[in-house]
């Protein structure tokens, strides 16, 4: 049931962890260029291996709580993104000038909001089949 919303919101969560990290600048370095998720293998990585999951998790429609296991690893592995974003800039040189960050920094947070809904959408599904169940 490819039709579902949850699809949609993991649709949402791959095109925004697989393409806006190309485009979106993650922080400006301490020279004032801008520095890009490409730039780091480990940031590039964590963002490919969210996008792959949000897809591996959209064909898994007839297995509702792996989805749902899926999704919540995927939230795991986004927050673990966020806290290296906050920690990398909190850490960023030259802070006793004002420092930019960019608005690529924001992507973990929107992946979570729209895994939530996801999950949210699953559970609900979910919930639904039970009680058509109960019925018979």
């Amino acid at each position: 049931m490819i039709q579902r919303i949850q699809t949609f919101f993991l649709v949402v969560v791959a095109l925004l962890a697989g393409t806006l990290p190309y485009f979106l600048s993650l922080w400006k370095d301490a020279n004032g260029g801008e520095v890009f998720a490409l730039q780091s293998i480990a940031v590039i990585s964590g963002f490919m291996a969210s996008a792959g999951l949000a897809l591996i998790t959209i064909f898994m429609y007839k297995k509702r709580q792996n989805q749902f296991v899926l999704n919540r690893l995927n939230m795991i592995l986004n927050l673990f993104l966020l806290g290296f974003f906050v920690y990398r800039s909190l850490n960023l040189s030259g802070e006793t000038e004002v420092s930019e960050k960019g608005i690529g920094m924001l992507i973990p947070v929107f992946s979570i909001v729209f895994l939530v809904l996801a999950n949210r959408a699953i559970k609900k599904d979910e919930d639904l089949v039970k009680s058509v169940d109960r019925l018979r």
